[in-house]
This record gives C-alpha cells, sequence and structure tokens, in this order.
C-alpha cells in the first residue's frame, strides 16, 4: 500500500495550509535549496514517526528535496491534520496516518513505513526506533529524536547497551529546547486548553507539573494570561527554580485541593493519580502537554467515575463517586495538538531544520558509534544565525582583541 490515509481529496486544503506554514520556515526553505541542489540524501529510504502536520510537511518535502526517498507515519493517534496526509500522499510519499486512528492501527502503520526498509530514522517518542529494536530489524544506518520522552527512553537503551545504530537527539540542541519547548509548547498548550474549553484563564489556580523546558515556557504563558501558577515537582533544583521564577511550589497532594486547571508535562506516567482527582474542586480541569498519554491515570479515574459524557469537543465530563465533576482534554493525549495545531511553524522551523542537518550529519559520518549524540554545537549555532537574519536582527562580532583575551590564560586584570 502506498499511502493510508482518510481522504485524498483533502490534499488541495492541505497543500494551502502547507504553503502557509512554509511562509513562516525561512530557515527550513534555506536547507531545501541547498538540498535540492546537492542531493546529500540521493538515494537514501528515511523512515519518520512524527506528527503529521503541515509544519511537518514541510520537513518531508526538504528531505525529498535532498534525493531522499521518505515513509511517514505518525507519532500520536489524535495530532495527525488528515489535510496534511492527503497533500503528502497526493504528492507521492508513503504516508500511513489518519486522525483517531485506534492503537493497533497506529503500530500497523508505523509496520507500513518499516516494510520499506528505510536506512534512516526520525522519531518524536521512540517508538519508531524500539519496535525496530523488538523486532530485530537490520539495515539502519542510524535515528534522530525530537523529544524529551524520546530521548529519556534512547539514552537508557545506551545505558542498557541494547542500541543497535547511532542516535542523534535532536530535543538536546539548543535551538530545538530552549525554543521549541518553552515557547511553542507554552503557546499551543494554552491555544489547545481555549478550544476545548473557552475558560478564563486570568484568575484561575494554573497547576503546572514539570518545570522542565516545556513546563518553564507553560508557566510563563499561563502567568501572562494573568493565571496564579503553581508548579508541582520531583526534582529539587527545578522546585527551586521554579520559587525563584515567582511561582508556588507544593506536592500534588496539595496543589490538587486548590487547582482549576491541571496540565502535566513531565515525559513520566501516573503524575496525576486517583487519590489526586479525589481531592479536586467540582469543574476542575485536567490536560497532558507530555508526549504520551500516560502522565494522567484514566485507569484510576475510571474507577471513581460513575458517569461520563463528551461535553465539547476534546473535552469528556466524569461525574465521580463523591458527585463532583472533572474534565479531561483531548483523553489525556497531547493537547497541544489533539485540540489545537501545535506548535507554531515560527518555532518549528529552528526544530526541523536541525532534524534536516541531523539526517546528513548520520550518512556524513558512519563510523558514529551505537550511542546517543547531541548535534554539533557549529550546526546548532549555524540555525540560529540562519533564524535570526531571517527576523532582519544583526548581532556584534568579537574584535580580534577580545578573541585574544579570551584564548589567553595569562590575562588577567
Amino acid at each position: 500500500m502506498k499511502f493510508n490515509i482518510k481522504d485524498i481529496k483533502l490534499a488541495l486544503e492541505g497543500n494551502k495550509k502547507i504553503y502557509w506554514a512554509e511562509s513562516k520556515m525561512p530557515v527550513l526553505r534555506l536547507i531545501r535549496q541547498r538540498f535540492k541542489k546537492e542531493k546529500p540524501l540521493r538515494n537514501y529510504r528515511i523512515g519518520c514517526c512524527l506528527h503529521v502536520t503541515t509544519e511537518t510537511a514541510n520537513l518531508m518535502r526538504t528531505l525529498k528535496a535532498g534525493g531522499a526517498e521518505v515513509f511517514l507515519s505518525a507519532s500520536n493517534p489524535l495530532s495527525t491534520q488528515d489535510y496534511v496526509a492527503a497533500a503528502l500522499a497526493k504528492d507521492g510519499f508513503g504516508v500511513f496516518a489518519r486522525r483517531g486512528e485506534s492503537r493497533k492501527a497506529y503500530y500497523e502503520n508505523m509496520d507500513r513505513v518499516l516494510e520499506n526498509k528505510p536506512e534512516v530514522l526520525i522519531d518524536d517518542g521512540a517508538d519508531l526506533i524500539s519496535t525496530v529494536h523488538k523486532k530485530r530489524i537490520k539495515g539502519v544506518l542510524g535515528g534522530t529524536e525530537e523529544t524529551t520522552t524520546g530521548v529519556i527512553r534512547l539514552k537508557q537503551m545506551e545505558r542498557d547497551k541494547v542500541l543497535n545504530f547511532p542516535i542523534v537527539a535532536v530535543n538536546d540542541s539548543l535551538t530545538k529546547h530552549l525554543f521549541d519547548n518553552r515557547y511553542g509548547t507554552g503557546q499551543s498548550t494554552i491555544d489547545g486548553i481555549l478550544r476545548a474549553t473557552n475558560i478564563l484563564i486570568s484568575g484561575s489556580n494554573f497547576v503546572v507539573a514539570g518545570y522542565g523546558w516545556c513546563g518553564k515556557g507553560l508557566a510563563m504563558r499561563a502567568k501572562g494570561h494573568g493565571a496564579q501558577v503553581i508548579v508541582t515537582e520531583v526534582d529539587p533544583v527545578k522546585a527551586l527554580e521554579a520559587r525563584m521564577d515567582g511561582y508556588m511550589v507544593m506536592p500534588m497532594a496539595d496543589a490538587a485541593k486548590i487547582g482549576d486547571v491541571f496540565i502535566t508535562v513531565t515525559g513520566d506516567i501516573n503524575v496525576i493519580r486517583k487519590e489526586h482527582m479525589q481531592k479536586m474542586k467540582d469543574g476542575a480541569i485536567i490536560g497532558n502537554s507530555g508526549h504520551f498519554d500516560v502522565e494522567i491515570d484514566k485507569q484510576g479515574l475510571a474507577k471513581i467515575t460513575k458517569k461520563k459524557r463528551v461535553i465539547r469537543d476534546f473535552c469528556e465530563e466524569h461525574t465521580i463517586r463523591n458527585g463532583r465533576h472533572i474534565y479531561i482534554l483531548a483523553q489525556g493525549r497531547l493537547v497541544n495538538l489533539a485540540a489545537a495545531e501545535g506548535h507554531p511553524a515560527m518555532v518549528m522551523d529552528m526544530s526541523f531544520a536541525n532534524q534536516a542537518l541531523a539526517v546528513e550529519y548520520i550518512l556524513n559520518n558512519p563510523r558514529l558509534k551505537n550511542r546517543v549524540y547531541q548535534l554539533p554545537l557549529k550546526i546548532d549555532e549555524r540555525i540560529a544565525k540562519f533564524k535570526l537574519k531571517s527576523m532582519s536582527i544583526r548581532i556584534d562580532k568579537l574584535t580580534p582583541e577580545q578573541k585574544r583575551y579570551l584564548a589567553s590564560w595569562k590575562m588577567g586584570t
């Protein structure tokens, strides 16, 4: 099967929205222009497991411009934009994704990507890479990983000495996590909450579980909307940082009693559990912007739920045994992609520039060992320079005297 999508007739709508995203992705356009001339990916097959969005479509087209044959499945059942899948299929890409697909279909579509024997993998969450390892598929030269959750999994695979090929942790690039995770997640999560609920954030107690870069961005945006932000953490350094940034910090058991909105961004399992939900106020809203739908204990919620109903798109009302109502957004999946459109193209421009150059880096360095690497800082800085240029921002350069001073250990006061 060349593709598995909802409706090829959606391609026209998809092309219009892909074009709009492309207009906001100048760095990726520059890379595509070079790839089109140099063809650094010629004759390679690339398998991707990513959110099927307009921004991803522009990455796919960049890889194809570089000479690659590209295959794509979704990295989340609720994040696929069917019009994007249609546009890519119309362009000849092997795309296997439908919005709302079952867990079984999710993995079947991933298998369809792998049936094409890709030599490089681009992953978001490490499901594709872990599947390759579980099925002992050979012929993969290397892979890249887009998100914090996936990098955590892959570094553990490296520690367990089961990683069979090198990985570039794109998420660890400065021009990725400092911007995509913070500004992208912060804005798009608020967008998803508002589309699903239309609540007033101002004046609410807004609980952010996890104070990594995604949590920092979300806390910042919630505060900007006028919320009283509460952070829950297990890391003492991050908890201290959250307090120094002006937020209340407390255990989830305490936050559960006073929170109005709860959003998890930790990458871990069962962050909000049954005992927390039993303490929540009537009308509490719970959502997740971590990669997988495991951060909210949905099984625990089911045990205390008397009845449930979909009250709005991507908003499910649970009446629990104590008579209170709890609202779960987007089935506990990524609320910013399920209920909204994900990160803005302007920030994904840098993230996907990292992805394109990471693939090129892997192919140019065949002697990489089976471990998790960070993309070289020089490439990171090149992306930042391209982005600044696209924004018409100029910066200073070190003078020869300043370079000598920084390179000397003899010069002091």
